[in-house]
């Protein structure tokens, strides 16, 4: 893959946000060799419709399956902030957190949720991926890469700044940039299964992921047949 980054960070703010957004990709970019990290800014814990565990119970569950998704797409460093699920907002600590891992895994490439709400698609603008990806905007531009912001990071942690040089942002207007996952669709499904909560039967959505992504390829101008996953890149001046 000719436009993989040698290293890329995710962060998304619950388990199988990155498998349902951006998994083929991740699987093209590992097999060409990139790092990439998944950094989960909650558990997961309030996801599910029924109260039958509690949510130290759910969360370590989640954070398995996340695991175990990863892996199927070649992801091995998958780490979590442990906010909590439902209650995620862009706070001061959270851009912070963010700014962290993006100082000591110095990323070229961060994919994002989209900060702004789709009201064609209320459920998809949950206020956790909103919260996340105004977080995380913030925490590459200007935190990341200003000595003076979150000062600690430097001084007590020696973490230097680091300028992401381009984002890529999932579920917002104007998606430019598409990649071609046809070949690595298996593995994206097999990610999504691994989410047992919250997914019963991968069967019964993976017709639903094949015309949503067969859509987005046709409105990209590939072949029929092709599958695609659709973000907007941001190049970060």
């Amino acid at each position: 893959m000719s436009d993989a980054p040698e290293r890329a960070l995710v962060v998304m703010a619950h388990p199988d946000d990155a498998d349902f957004s951006c998994a083929g990709t991740v699987a093209l970019w590992t097999r060409a060799g990139t790092e990439v990290v998944y950094l989960m800014l909650t558990d997961g814990e309030a996801g599910g419709d029924e109260l039958t565990m509690d949510s130290a119970e759910i969360g370590a569950m989640r954070r398995e399956e996340q695991r175990r998704a990863a892996a199927e797409v070649g992801v091995e460093d998958v780490r979590f902030l442990g906010y909590p699920d439902g209650r995620l907002v862009p706070t001061l600590d959270l851009r912070r957190d963010i700014s962290r891992v993006i100082r000591q895994m110095r990323p070229e490439r961060v994919i994002i949720p989209s900060p702004e709400r789709d009201w064609d698609s209320i459920p998809a603008s949950h206020p956790d991926h909103m919260a996340a990806g105004e977080a995380a905007i913030n925490a590459v531009f200007p935190d990341a890469r200003n000595p003076h912001a979150h000062r600690e990071l430097l001084l007590e942690e020696s973490l230097k700044p680091w300028a992401v040089p381009e984002v890529w942002v999932v579920g917002g207007p104007e998606p430019k940039q598409h990649t071609d996952i046809t070949d690595v669709f298996d593995r994206k499904l097999a990610a999504l299964a691994a989410h047992e909560s919250q997914i019963g039967d991968i069967g019964e959505i993976e017709p639903m992921l094949r015309k949503w992504m067969g859509i987005t390829a046709v409105e990209a101008g590939m072949p029929e047949g092709s599958l695609a996953e659709s973000f907007r890149a941001v190049h970060i001046g």
